[in-house]
């Protein structure tokens, strides 16, 4: 899954590659969100940790990873 998250005052945005499911990740972003003073932390594919501050998040968006295809076609 990919996990796009909003920072505020930030014109970035954080994306995670995790290998967790949408609900799990749901769970841990609703856990993180009922305490301002909180901390999100995400585990993406390679094992490393992501912390976000409850209070500067503004949006997150989970959707399925891309699957990125490299290769040639032939097509006449």
């Amino acid at each position: 899954m990919d996990i796009k998250i909003g920072v505020t005052d930030s014109g970035r945005e954080l994306v995670v590659t995790s290998a967790s499911q949408p609900d799990e990740i749901e769970a841990l972003v609703n856990e993180a969100l009922k305490n301002p003073t909180g901390t999100l932390v995400l585990v993406d594919e390679k094992g490393r940790r992501v912390m976000v501050p409850s209070a500067r998040i503004s949006y997150i968006e989970i959707a399925p990873a891309d699957v990125r295809r490299v290769g040639f076609s032939t097509t006449g």
